[in-house]
């Protein structure tokens, strides 16, 4: 285990180097390898010997990037994936049989909840939701069938915390798998295996690459998981490409500088809208006014660049929130080095029902903030502009 920082492992870990030598981190833009023999393509096919055959399998460019998160995460192993959704869906799909069952916190990603609720009954794979503010509620819901408990903490779009220590004993009590959607943390600000997690899954798409220019998954876990993660993933081809592996590998190395900026100015923000006059109510984990203040200062080292408000005047004056920024976009994403404002009951999780959204605290003035990284007295500007036009009839 190296005793180097975070931030000097995400920039000096480089798996090997080609026979030119090169400083950064090279890319390998080939679908296939070539064989020194017969030989060595039959072992490598009855896997006999290790390597590289085709690039759904493997890639030097992306056992790269799985290399240096696993490293970051604290994990033995891992597997990249498309997308986050990608990497989702082959955990479950991987560790799971017909007849097993899933204990997740409700509030999670608006396709997470399809999974759930459209794509794995198909296959007789069933769940049960726990509200994230009921801690005593997630040992009642497990069944006899339960293999998996779900969570995402902070929570999409609810900046919900869940105590991962808890969790983490829990799982091992009933000896069934904690898997982690780490993605808002990011591994820099939240280790959840350090509290017990089995299995992180990340969307790389978001903060990992920090930019808004690729698609990328990860899943990370011992090596045993993650061998049947591959069994799986390399049949159903739901890898990530080298090109978007090299450029996710090369924003790791500034993922630190970002987050501690993303942070600080998520922070700010947040202070500045809990005594906004149009402002009802704002959750952020670093905020003492959050329930769960407690535990996020426990399992992580800085609160994140995600907050979300709930604007005086419900839908309408979100609506017209969202249409007088002028700093900030309305885009699908969020991680972005840009600020991103979004109306969650209309895009990402339009597909709830009215009940099901307020079960999860998702009320139609629900504003979700993905803070960027331009200076923080323009980005308060914008936002309170904005807020000011939101309120005119």
């Amino acid at each position: 285990m190296s005793t180097q920082k975070f931030e000097t492992l995400a920039i000096k870990t480089q798996t090997e180097r080609s026979q030119f030598n090169e400083h950064s981190t090279p890319l390998h833009l080939t679908s296939s390898f070539v064989f020194d023999d017969a030989e060595q393509m039959r072992a490598m096919f009855s896997d006999e010997v290790e390597g590289n055959i085709y690039s759904r399998f493997s890639n030097p460019t992306t056992t790269e990037f799985i290399d240096k998160v696993a490293l970051m995460e604290g994990a033995e192993a891992g597997w990249a994936t498309a997308t986050g959704m990608a990497a989702v869906f082959t955990t479950i799909a991987s560790l799971l049989q017909s007849g097993d069952h899933v204990v997740s916190c409700r509030s999670v990603f608006g396709s997470s909840h399809v999974l759930f609720t459209k794509i794995f009954p198909k296959w007789n794979i069933n769940h049960t939701y726990v509200d994230a503010n009921q801690q005593d509620d997630w040992e009642a819901a497990i069944q006899e069938n339960t293999k998996i408990l779900f969570v995402e903490t902070p929570s999409n779009p609810g900046i919900d915390i869940i105590d991962l220590e808890h969790l983490g004993k829990l799982a091992k009590k009933h000896g069934i798998l904690l898997v982690v959607d780490n993605c808002f943390a990011t591994s820099y600000i939240q280790k959840p295996i350090d509290f017990g997690a089995h299995i992180v899954v990340h969307s790389a798409t978001k903060y990992m690459d920090g930019q808004g220019r690729v698609l990328g998954g990860v899943i990370l876990g011992s090596k045993a998981i993650i061998e049947e993660v591959k069994a799986f993933a390399r049949h159903s081809g739901p890898s990530l490409s080298p090109f978007n592996a090299w450029i996710l590998s090369k924003s790791l190395e500034t993922l630190a500088l970002r987050i501690d900026r993303h942070s600080d100015n998520a922070l700010k923000l947040a202070q500045f809208l809990e005594n906004h006059p149009s402002v009802e109510a704002v959750k952020y984990p670093f905020l003492p006014s959050h329930p769960h203040y407690d535990i996020a200062r426990k399992q992580m080292k800085q609160g994140g660049g995600i907050l979300s408000f709930i604007i005086k005047g419900g839908i309408e004056a979100g609506k017209r929130f969202l249409n007088a920024v002028e700093l900030a976009s309305l885009t699908a994403n969020l991680g972005d080095s840009r600020t991103i404002v979004t109306h969650p009951a209309s895009t990402t999780h339009a597909r709830l029902t009215e009940e099901e959204r307020l079960e999860v605290g998702i009320k139609q003035g629900l504003i979700r903030v993905s803070v960027g990284l331009e200076h923080i007295d323009d980005i308060i500007q914008d936002i309170d502009r904005a807020l000011e036009k939101s309120t005119e009839k």
